[in-house]
């Protein structure tokens, strides 16, 4: 019998329906639950994004007000789970210090925050704690302590803030805001199909993020924004952009920050991002990597024709915010948490246990041979 086509990578194959997000990849145009993410950048905010994806509409007043209270009242980690966050070696990967805190984390957490008929509370638990455990870890390899969250200030503020210490600039907590929006789901990215892969089990929504924190910590497909603002650290000035580039494209190597398996045109949380970066950039007075990047942009476009993701300029807004590099994806996963328990709630509420097949390519009816005669 002939075997069914394999495509590699799922690329373009429909796995199953959804009514979360949808990505017109030859119109550059992405909505969460109907909404341009345009609009949404422009007049929403995160806590706003998150009611979205989670309830499918957006909020009353006082059913925002209701969630932003609710997410600041859940902002603590656990004793326990602090002194494990000091026991970790200072060198640890950021990404893997959240993978293990999302999971240790469940072992403090009430039974019925777990179990999917209620996995609304932990949808809000878990966003509204990653960014204690990240600002945490942070805070103590550096040799300080943990600064206490705020609840007074909304989540990009509190992120901001329990990151330096300091009050956050409003610029600052804007940016980090919009970036927060659109990175905050992508269809079914790997590290979303992951997740919904181990709620598909009936897991939990601890293990099914656990996973998808786990997956968004691969190169390929969270920390491109590290790897984009390494290569301007590189390049140091805008005349050694061009040759810079060139030379990378003729030995065949990958320029980070373009091109996307869905967009066929620019990425439209590109085109967002672009603005707010060249907007702290001037703010800073310092626009030397904004400018690196636009050169990049130009050079890359002209050569192959590929437009920016999302990952060229959102490292540039962080870094503006004096966000360190390797804290760039955590951040990533700050925002995509909110995508991935909209996912988890999704697969709860009409499941199927996502077990796909292989087309087999190995021997068969192989004699089995007595390890003596081998």
């Amino acid at each position: 019998m002939q075997s069914p086509p394999v495509t590699r990578g799922l690329e373009d194959v429909v796995v199953a329906s959804s009514s979360i997000t949808f990505i017109d990849g030859r119109g550059g145009r992405l909505l969460y639950r109907g909404y341009d993410i345009r609009d949404l950048a422009r007049f929403s905010n995160f806590e706003e994004t998150c009611y979205l994806l989670w309830y499918g509409r957006l909020p009353k007043k006082d059913e925002l007000d209701q969630l932003r209270t609710k997410l600041a009242g859940r902002r603590d980690i656990p004793d326990g789970l602090e002194k494990l966050l000091e026991a970790i070696p200072p060198k640890t990967s950021p990404m893997e210090v959240l993978r293990t805190g999302v999971s240790a984390l469940s072992s403090f957490e009430p039974d019925d925050l777990k179990r999917p008929e209620s996995s609304i509370g932990g949808a809000l638990r878990l966003t509204a704690v990653l960014p204690t455990i990240i600002t945490a870890f942070h805070r103590l390899r550096e040799g300080g302590r943990p600064i206490a969250p705020r609840a007074d200030l909304d989540h990009a503020a509190n992120f901001l803030y329990m990151l330096t210490g300091k009050e956050p600039d409003p610029s600052l907590v804007k940016a980090l805001d919009v970036a927060l929006i659109l990175h905050a789901d992508h269809e079914f990215n790997a590290s979303t199909f992951s997740a919904r892969v181990t709620a598909s089990t009936l897991s939990d929504l601890y293990s099914a993020v656990t996973s998808a924190v786990g997956t968004l910590k691969g190169p390929l497909h969270g920390g491109a924004n590290e790897e984009v603002m390494r290569m301007v650290h590189e390049v140091r000035s805008v005349d050694q952009a061009e040759a810079f580039v060139t030379q990378k494209l003729t030995k065949h190597e990958k320029v980070m920050g373009f091109g996307h398996r869905v967009y066929k045109v620019e990425d439209p949380r590109a085109t967002i991002l672009r603005e707010y970066a060249k907007r702290l950039s001037q703010n800073s007075g310092d626009t030397t990597s904004f400018q690196v990047l636009r050169k990049i942009e130009e050079v890359v476009h002209h050569e192959k024709g590929l437009y920016p993701n999302v990952d060229l300029f959102s490292g540039a807004c962080y870094e503006a915010m004096g966000i360190p590099l390797d804290l760039f994806t955590p951040v990533f996963a700050v925002s995509r948490i909110s995508g991935w328990t909209a996912h988890v709630l999704e697969q709860y509420s009409d499941n199927r246990i996502i077990r796909p097949t292989s087309d087999y390519k190995g021997p068969t009816d192989c004699p089995y041979v007595p390890i003596d005669k081998r």
